[in-house]
């Protein structure tokens, strides 16, 4: 039969290393903040270009503008 006794550091109650967790986890909300600017940017650059006559250009210069000012107010 298989052996569910605990092993390893973790279920010994080895302890943690708060600072890499701390790290790890602002990193996340820097990519997730950051990814979110991002989608929304292209989103909003999508809809200019496709549904005005703004063109191609003229949508990534907007996509370009967003992502600035956005990350400008995320910092």
């Amino acid at each position: 039969m298989a052996d569910h006794s605990p092993t390893g550091p973790v279920e010994t109650g080895a302890q943690m290393d708060y600072r890499e967790h701390e790290r790890t986890y602002s990193g996340f909300l820097m990519l997730a903040k950051y990814g979110t600017l991002v989608c929304i940017a292209i989103l909003i650059a999508m809809a200019f270009g496709f549904f005005t006559t703004a063109g191609f250009f003229s949508a990534t210069v907007l996509f370009i503008i967003i992502c600035a000012v956005g990350g400008f107010v995320l910092r």
